[in-house]
């Protein structure tokens, strides 16, 4: 065991490993220590390898997030290591492998993320003549951002961006290293070295038109950035490593050039209370007094707004007219209607790009139902004039199939994991429903069979039941062996009775035997049919 342990550790030297073991998460040696002395977890010792303890600590696999949320909330990374041989066949240890990779720039589980911020991974290439290549994207949105700056203008572009992450090449200049760890001193920035050839910029514009499934950058004009489409190469490779699958849903590109934002600097947004106070608090501020959004994802696009202002006003100016429409004749328009509608609505965008990455739990499925069928009310609540409103109501419209799917599909209260079954809803697919009855009427079976076994026979006594050693059995005395019928097949001799068994009870007993286990694999292949069909 400790051998796969080691194999699995040498991939991911600078990540805690979560090596999961029964129950619980286990981690050995440095990563026992570090991970005892950030969350305050029991190091303990067992048995030897190589002649020396074995350090480890565990958390329980049930209460993983909680533990995850505290580790990234300190800078670290976990790497996730699951069993996926089957425990029954397996020769020696099961084999295990890591699924996904956690850093604090690549988050997707609702309870690692804060309702109103986004966790966003930026990568940096340090180019020729001064100049860098910066990419970034939030793993939970479809988009990829692009941009080109001087050396002596990357601090205004990191309090910028504000990434939760940093990845560098790791033949930067000892200079230019030096001024990102100020930047990490300052902020408190997870940074990490990555290979030099993942920074090569045909790579990365080669990477960015298979992403986009484009054959040229020239929609966005973006075929003139070597820097950042270096920093792209690195940006895209790490993201998929940490999910451990592509990305599919990233699909948009965005370049952001100096000069189309208004100029915040950090001094300005400090000194206005932007987002933070003066004593580095989160109200109240500008934001907090004008974030009165009914979900989520309009406290983050606000935020956005609030923080890169285009120079352009006439952007500005189609916000404004879409208020205006919004509050109408003093103030009777159908902002309270629309308001009331987004109320309860779940968070469409984080869900999506889960169900991309294969990472979203049955409840989530429940909840994009719920909010799908809201957002149908929504575009029935006015008619809107041509321009922003009327652009919304139309991106609003998701494909009628994806609400009734997921209700034909989904159970109203799913069980929280598939692994715990429970989540296929009843009527969808006839092998499971089967199987589930089987389940569920085994006992009503075995009563229905024994009485009409004794009627068919004329056996007064005889008895169907089960055990553990020889399954399901009909029991039938000495005293009533003449009675038998001919297919009726010995399983078991007693001292005062017969055993049998009939290809009717060997039928059901093959299916009840296997049923749960059966029906445990049916859900998580249909789960996947309806993630297949949702993309």
């Amino acid at each position: 065991m400790m051998q796969q342990y080691f194999a699995l550790k040498a991939d991911h030297p600078d990540t805690l490993l979560f090596y999961r073991m029964g129950d619980f998460y286990e981690l050995f040696y440095d990563d026992a220590e570090k991970a005892a002395r950030l969350l305050d977890i029991t190091l303990t010792r067992r048995g030897q390898s190589a002649g020396q303890p074995v350090v480890m600590a565990g958390v329980p696999f049930h209460s993983m997030e909680n533990y995850l949320a505290r580790l990234i909330r300190h800078g670290e990374s976990v790497a996730i290591c699951e069993q996926v041989g089957d425990v029954a066949t397996a020769k020696g240890p099961v084999e295990r492998k890591v699924v996904r990779v956690v850093t604090p720039g690549t988050l997707t589980d609702a309870e690692l993320l804060g309702d109103k911020a986004d966790a966003v991974l930026l990568s940096v290439h340090q180019g020729p003549r001064n100049r860098c290549g910066l990419a970034w994207l939030s793993v939970t949105q479809d988009d990829i951002h692009l941009a080109e700056c001087g050396h002596d203008e990357l601090e205004a572009w990191l309090a910028r961006i504000a990434p939760s992450e940093l990845i560098f090449s790791a033949d930067v200049t000892p200079s230019f290293e030096q001024s990102l760890r100020q930047a990490r001193a300052t902020a408190g920035l997870p940074m990490s070295q990555r290979p030099e050839w993942q920074f090569d910029a045909a790579l990365g514009q080669r990477k960015l038109l298979e992403q986009l499934q484009v054959a040229s950058l020239s929609t966005w004009h973006a075929e003139d950035l070597p820097q950042a489409h270096a920093a792209a190469a690195a940006l895209l490779n790490y993201a998929e490593h940490t999910q451990g699958r592509a990305l599919p849903h990233l699909r948009a590109l965005r370049v952001q050039r100096s000069g189309e934002l208004i100029e915040l600097p950090v001094t300005t947004r400090r000194n206005l209370e932007l987002v933070k106070t003066l004593r580095g608090e989160d109200s109240p501020t500008v934001y907090s007094l004008l974030d009165t959004c009914m979900t989520g994802m309009g406290s983050r696009l606000l935020k956005t707004w609030l923080l890169e202002p285009p120079r352009d006003r006439s952007i500005a100016q189609a916000r404004l007219d879409a208020i205006a429409v919004l509050k109408g004749s003093n103030g009777a328009g159908p902002w309270h209607a629309l308001r009331a509608q987004l109320k309860g609505s779940s968070d469409v965008e984080r869900i999506t790009a889960r169900i991309a990455l294969r990472q979203v739990r049955p409840r989530e499925l429940v909840a994009l139902q719920v909010s799908l069928i809201k957002a149908e009310g929504l575009t029935r609540i006015g008619q809107w004039p041509e321009g922003t409103l009327a652009q919304v109501a139309t991106e609003l419209q998701a494909p009628p199939e994806c609400a009734a799917l997921l209700q034909r599909a989904i159970l109203p209260e799913p069980a929280a994991l598939v692994r715990d079954g429970g989540v296929i809803a009843d009527g969808f697919d006839a092998e499971l429903d089967e199987l589930r009855h089987i389940q569920d009427h085994a006992d009503s079976f075995l009563v229905e069979l024994e009485v009409r076994e004794r009627e068919r026979t004329g056996i007064a006594n005889l008895r169907v039941q089960y055990n553990k050693v020889h399954g399901f059995y009909i029991e039938v005395t000495q005293g009533q062996l003449d009675k038998v019928p001919a297919d009726y097949r010995r399983r078991q001799t007693l001292k005062n009775a017969e055993r049998f068994i009939t290809p009717e009870l060997k039928a059901f007993e093959d299916k009840a035997l296997s049923a749960q286990e059966r029906a445990l694999a049916s859900e998580k292949w249909l789960y996947e049919q309806v993630l297949d069909a949702l993309q």
